[in-house]
């Protein structure tokens, strides 16, 4: 009886774990919701932005402005700007982008270039700190779905490295959203700005429905509106001085929008290691239940033979 008792208790233990598992899968999945209402509702600005900088670009000559953020240097130290998640339970989505960030080191080291990180995220931080990295700056605690404000910070820390001459490049690690099971570690390049790069291309945006009660995204190509400004606009600023207040605009959009992506990632990915955690949970629970019906019915068969055995006796 007394092994019993330890299989309904652990029993009962996994059950008060898939309940945990599950609750923290629905919690993801109405974050990533919110993810998604607020990446649309900034869409508005910067489909706007966008079709300014095309008509400024068509304007202009964006090569012969003379320009800080769109000024290219000789490289000589690279600022490595890595997000990754405050928090762990969220399968490989943490690591995933560290080690694309280890990766791009190694690299830079082999072109001997110095490098120095500006990092997002408690994981990242923890981890290049433990390994004695050069660190320009962390960003912790920040909202699980970001904001503009906290893009503005990070941002105005990359243009101050840039503009400084401190650093020669900025490039961004973070992690793209592709489905609520796949997204994968990538890097751009934030400063100096491409001119080439300000041509916005279709975009995507996505969407968190159910079917069969289960939840799926679905995605949906988004045109940017690139009409060209009419030719007899009059500016009443110089436009290279337009283009010089717009453009830290559309950096810290870039930025915003690659913040969104990942943390869209990151609860994706949570709510799948929750929802496989809760598939296991259901599968150690079904063995075990097998388990404790098996040991009961050896028992009852065990306390019958007894009292037959015992009748035989008194016979």
């Amino acid at each position: 009886m007394a092994n019993l008792k330890l299989i309904r208790d652990r029993i009962q233990t996994v059950k008060n774990t898939k309940k945990i598992t599950e609750a923290m899968r629905l919690v993801a999945a109405a974050k990533v919701r919110r993810a998604q209402d607020q990446v649309t509702a900034t869409r508005p600005f910067a489909d706007r932005l966008a079709q300014v900088l095309y008509g400024l670009q068509a304007r202009l000559k964006f090569e012969e402005a003379d320009l800080p953020l769109l000024k290219k240097r000789e490289v000589n130290k690279v600022a490595l700007l890595v997000v990754s998640g405050d928090r762990g339970l969220c399968g490989a989505y943490n690591s995933n982008v560290i080690r694309r960030a280890e990766e791009r080191t190694k690299e830079l080291k082999a072109e001997k270039l110095d490098y120095t990180l500006v990092l997002v995220g408690r994981k990242a931080t923890q981890y290049f700190q433990r390994r004695e990295q050069p660190i320009e700056a962390s960003y912790t605690g920040l909202e699980q779905i970001p904001t503009a404000a906290e893009a503005a910070k990070i941002a105005d820390e990359l243009l101050a490295l840039f503009l400084s001459g401190t650093v020669d490049r900025v490039e961004l690690i973070y992690t793209k959203f592709v489905s609520l099971i796949s997204s994968r570690p990538a890097i751009q390049t934030l400063l100096p700005l491409d001119p080439q790069g300000l041509e916005v291309a279709d975009d995507e945006i996505f969407r968190l429905t159910t079917r069969g009660g289960q939840f799926e995204v679905q995605r949906e190509k988004v045109a940017s509106p690139t009409q060209a400004m009419p030719q007899d606009m009059i500016f009443e600023q110089d436009p290279v001085q337009i283009l010089d207040a717009l453009l830290p605009l559309y950096l810290n959009n870039q930025l915003l929008r690659s913040l969104q992506e990942s943390a869209a990632s990151e609860l994706a990915a949570r709510m799948t290691a929750m929802n496989n955690a809760s598939d296991n949970a259901s599968e150690l629970i079904k063995g075990l239940s097998l388990t404790y019906n098996k040991a009961r019915q050896a028992a009852i068969t065990q306390e019958i033979l007894e009292v037959v055995g015992g009748a035989e006796a008194l016979n």
